[in-house]
């Protein structure tokens, strides 16, 4: 019995089992990126024979899919596809034929960090799955250079480091730039959140006791980016400096 409906066949996907092909890429947030799934044969299909799902796992529910997009032999997949998806995930109809599977995605959103996978059927062979691709997508984005303002003119010397718009989740660091020595955690209080855009905003606060002359930096680092973006102030007296910025990569 063949499904006549997207609904159908993903019914019947749970209980199908083959050799997963897995690899991880990585996105930055506003980009488009292709996500690969090919044969690795090489051969040539017809798309009348072709069933082609890409979908994701819905969270907190087991064994529950929501199909990113499709391609089924006269049907459209408008009315299927997860509405975060519409308009954003595409096939090549000419690449599927070269048994080129992968998926064209729009506009990456930090949503979108995800595992997809990409599953192929073929109709003359009784529905056999011929591929499965899983493809893990690590999204990210630069953080804004951070800016340190202060110090407060009171009993302690109070600087403020901001930085916005970043992904993922950021690490904070206060450094002393006279040796490059971490400053102790408990000088400060970070609060990270998340904006509009998905992104997270960082703001850090330090505290630290009046003995100037005093050089602090704010280091934001980005873990996936593998870079480091930092700013620093230096104190001489009742006055400050800015000393500008500085972005280092981190190795």
């Amino acid at each position: 019995m063949r499904p006549r409906s997207p609904g159908l066949l993903l019914l019947l996907l749970c209980g199908l089992r083959a050799e997963i092909q897995e690899e991880a890429i990585r996105a930055m947030v506003g980009s488009d990126v292709w996500l690969s799934c090919t044969y690795p044969e090489g051969n040539t299909f017809d798309l009348n024979d072709l069933y082609v799902y890409w979908q994701i796992s819905v969270p907190g529910k087991q064994n529950t899919n929501s199909v990113v997009t499709y391609y089924l032999s006269g049907n459209s997949s408008a009315g299927h596809v997860n509405n975060h998806y519409k308009d954003r995930a595409r096939l090549s109809l000419d690449g599927m034929k070269q048994g080129d599977f992968s998926l064209h995605l729009h506009n990456v959103t930090p949503q979108d960090e995800q595992k997809f996978n990409c599953l192929v059927f073929r109709k003359s062979l009784e529905l056999e799955k011929i591929l499965e691709v899983t493809v893990t997508l690590n999204v990210a984005a630069n953080y804004s250079m951070p800016v340190v303002s202060g110090p407060s003119q009171d009993e302690e010397l109070v600087f403020t480091c901001t930085s916005t718009n970043g992904y993922p989740w950021p690490k904070v660091y206060w450094i002393n730039k006279t040796d490059n020595s971490l400053l102790d955690d408990a000088l400060q209080n970070s609060t990270v959140s998340l904006n509009a855009r998905g992104l997270y905003n960082v703001v850090s606060v330090l505290r630290i006791g009046r003995s100037p002359p005093v050089d602090v930096g704010c280091c934001i680092e980005n873990v996936l980016l593998h870079q480091n973006l930092t700013s620093s102030q230096t104190v001489l007296g009742t006055h400050f400096t800015d000393e500008g910025l500085r972005l280092r990569k981190v190795t």
